[in-house]
């Protein structure tokens, strides 16, 4: 499958911002700056939706915990955008490659999405909101950047996206390791505190 390099890369973006990649794209196939973008992406009021829906999602996407909720609620939505996208890219509708690209963005979108909503939930555990506010500008960049240059050169952005995946799950397993520990040291703490405290005061002679 041609497709499947810019296929991959799609729907790992679409996991972590899938109103992005629609308005992206549809975009760069409106204004004639790419080719390969399908008409159905291209369309007045899908654009519209997704540039409403991802304005909602810079916003929610930036705030400490309401981040976390916005992420389970699309535990459905990015991945079915992903695969959506995916096999519209690949085109030859109803065909067997149209749908394994389907599978292939959905699966990338969800695994992605899954590295994306860990990642955050660890972040919350940080009082303050600047962290949340960079990773989420950080994450924008990312995608805009590499869903652009997957238009031109899709497999070198693929390999990309590929790294940016692994290292995400890399990165959500050790956070989430230091989350354990750190509970574990904590409860540990709280134990010692309450031992009582062996014998009493010696009796005077």
């Amino acid at each position: 499958m041609s497709a499947l390099p810019l296929v991959f890369t799609s729907g790992w973006a679409s996991g972590i911002n899938a109103y992005a990649v629609v308005l992206l794209l549809g975009v760069m196939g409106t204004t004639g700056a790419s080719d390969q973008v399908p008409a159905s992406l291209q369309r007045t009021d899908v654009l519209v939706v997704a540039g409403v829906l991802f304005l909602c999602e810079a916003v929610a996407d930036k705030i400490p915990y309401v981040d976390t909720l916005w992420d389970v609620v699309h535990t459905f939505i990015r991945p079915v955008a992903g695969g959506v996208v995916a096999a519209l890219l690949a085109g030859h509708h109803g065909s067997l490659p149209q749908l394994a690209a389907g599978a292939i963005g959905g699966l990338t979108a969800l695994a992605s999405h899954l590295v994306k909503a860990g990642t955050r939930m660890a972040v919350n555990t940080s009082p303050e909101p600047a962290s949340n506010i960079v990773l989420s500008l950080a994450e924008d960049v990312v995608v805009a950047a590499l869903v652009v240059f997957a238009l031109f050169h899709p497999l070198a952005a693929a390999l990309i996206a590929g790294t940016l995946l692994a290292l995400g799950v890399a990165t959500v397993a050790f956070l989430f390791s230091r989350i354990r520990r750190f509970l574990r040291q904590r409860r540990e703490r709280r134990a010692k505190g309450r031992v009582p405290v062996q014998g009493g005061t010696p009796a005077a002679g």
